[in-house]
């Protein structure tokens, strides 16, 4: 909790400098539900949320994160109206979920008639870090916090697939310029000026490379980093895996209108395959074996807090 006696005058990064939440974890308001059909689903979700919990115990017994509250909350998400707090997992059902919010915040009558580009560049969502210290606080403190999260390798795949194999006018020049820069030997002229054509192993280099030539970018950032389960206490621990049945619970638990259902369409690329265990294997075949140890030690602290089997 912010003290209060912190003064608004202060430089918000001086108010939030090692701040620590404790992730308490708190009864999720089931007063929307009705009947029985939802049990399994809310007992998996007590799972989780336990897992998370016990997870984060051990882990900060040996390390305090320190970070501002203003960066841990920058993923954040908010709709006032009923009050609840999404962070953004990108390659995780998110284009959908911030749809669905739009919709809960009266923004829009459908989810099935946004466009991409509304939904990732029309700015009609607000972000948590945009709030006074007095709205963070009260927010975190008062709403349902929820995220979803999914298998890390095939968030990772289905990212450079949506990224580097089509075309891609930020992607391409920004990173695939720096990456076949750096990772290709005996690189053409067409590759260098266009950045179009990077290969798996390559953008692999670059993830698992202390010297990047570009930095890192949230589709492929670990979760731990993005939204900070140890530190932000989630209610609700949704999973890709199982999205359409974790989204449509959660929608009744915060009292959604009855007609509203999470969409089942997939946001790009609708004729590409969707990214499953084994189109994710087919990737991981072009790597060594070192390179792939490397890349599961990389999204180690992902795998161990959402309780996901090693590849």
């Amino acid at each position: 909790r912010v003290p209060e006696q912190q003064k608004t005058s202060e430089s918000p990064l001086s108010w939030f400098r090692g701040v620590y939440l404790p992730p308490a974890l708190h009864p999720l308001n089931k007063t929307f539900i009705k009947g029985g059909e939802w049990q399994d689903v809310d007992s998996t979700q007590e799972k989780r949320r336990a897992f998370l919990q016990e997870f984060c115990k051990k882990y900060n017994s040996r390390k305090k994160l320190q970070t501002h509250l203003v960066h841990l909350v920058s993923r954040i998400y908010v709709e006032d109206r009923h009050k609840v707090l999404y962070c953004e997992v990108p390659k995780a059902g998110c284009s959908n979920w911030k749809r669905v919010l739009m919709v809960l915040s009266g923004l829009a009558a459908s989810a099935n008639n946004i466009s991409h580009d509304d939904v990732h560049y029309g700015k009609h969502l607000r972000k948590l870090d945009s709030y006074d210290l007095k709205g963070i606080d009260t927010r975190l403190n008062m709403y349902t916090k929820f995220i979803f999260v999914r298998d890390p390798m095939e968030r990772l795949v289905s990212a450079f697939r949506d990224k580097f194999e089509h075309p891609n006018s930020y992607y391409h020049p920004v990173f695939g310029k720096a990456i076949i820069k750096k990772y290709r030997h005996n690189a053409d002229e067409e590759a260098l000026k266009t950045g179009s054509g990077v290969k798996f192993k390559e953008f692999i280099q670059y993830l698992l490379d202390s010297h990047r030539p570009v930095g890192m970018d949230i589709h492929w950032e670990q979760v731990n980093k993005l939204c900070y389960p140890c530190l932000i206490n989630y209610d609700f621990i949704g999973k890709f895996e199982t999205l359409e049945e974790d989204a449509n619970y959660f929608l009744q638990l915060v009292g959604a209108p009855a007609d509203l259902k999470f969409p089942k369409f997939k946001d790009r690329h609708s004729s590409d395959e969707r990214t499953s265990a084994e189109v994710v294997r087919q990737y991981l075949k072009e790597l060594s074996k070192e390179e792939r140890q490397l890349t599961y030690d990389f999204y180690y602290l992902d795998y161990l807090m959402f309780n996901y089997t090693s590849p």
